[in-house]
């Protein structure tokens, strides 16, 4: 379409973490080696790590106060809890991943791009996890029912989860309904982006009913 200008996701990336940028970009290359020849990532997403990856888990920093606790449950390769913590340098980040092989790669990570005074992995399943914090986010790790399970104790008083989901959003946060209640719980879909510029993304937000 003649006038438009497509913007990459690439330029949307170094716009949204200016000095944090070269950072960002080195974790892009772990993930697009290690991350593949560990079977973190899969060989075919290779090509869309900053769409699908980086830029998708960069949503959900608007959501999120300056100088939380935050806790990513299932890290898997440091999604989303590794874009955030390098575009937040505010935050204090805890990694969880109860897998070995896993939590390895997030400690290498975390020490290649210089992230250790400001991130910590544990290797612990979330429901056995001994933490304080004051936000929970999880990228693609479990049913949201299953996972206001898992994290409800992890949450302060007045802190969320935010868990980043797909179309299904709106029905997971329907069958979790009764889980919700009885733990005294209240959901709702939230659609953020990273930028103007980038791809919608939905985060189910889980609070405590005041």
């Amino acid at each position: 379409m003649s006038g438009m200008t497509l913007v990459s996701d690439d330029d949307i990336a170094e716009k949204l973490y200016r000095d944090n940028y070269k950072t960002i970009q080195k974790y892009v290359d772990i993930l697009a080696s290690r991350g593949v020849d560990w079977g973190l990532i899969g060989p075919r997403e290779v090509d869309r790590l900053w769409e699908r990856h980086i830029l998708n888990s960069a949503a959900l920093e608007s959501l999120i106060p300056k100088g939380c606790r935050v806790a990513d449950v299932g890290s898997g390769a440091g999604l989303p809890g590794i874009p955030l913590a390098i575009l937040r340098p505010d935050l204090e980040m805890t990694l969880v991943e109860p897998m070995l092989r896993r939590s390895n790669f997030l400690t290498e990570s975390v020490d290649e791009l210089g992230l250790g005074s400001q991130v910590t992995v544990v290797r612990e399943r979330a429901e056995d996890a001994d933490l304080d914090v004051d936000v929970v986010v999880s990228r693609a790790v479990a049913k949201l029912v299953t996972l206001v399970a898992w994290t409800a104790d992890l949450i302060a008083g007045s802190g969320c989860l935010l868990a980043l989901k797909g179309q299904s959003a709106e029905d997971e946060v329907a069958k979790a309904r009764k889980e919700l209640l009885r733990r005294r719980l209240s959901a709702e879909v939230l659609l953020v982006r990273a930028d103007p510029a980038s791809e919608v993304t939905r985060a189910v937000r889980v609070r405590r009913l005041e």
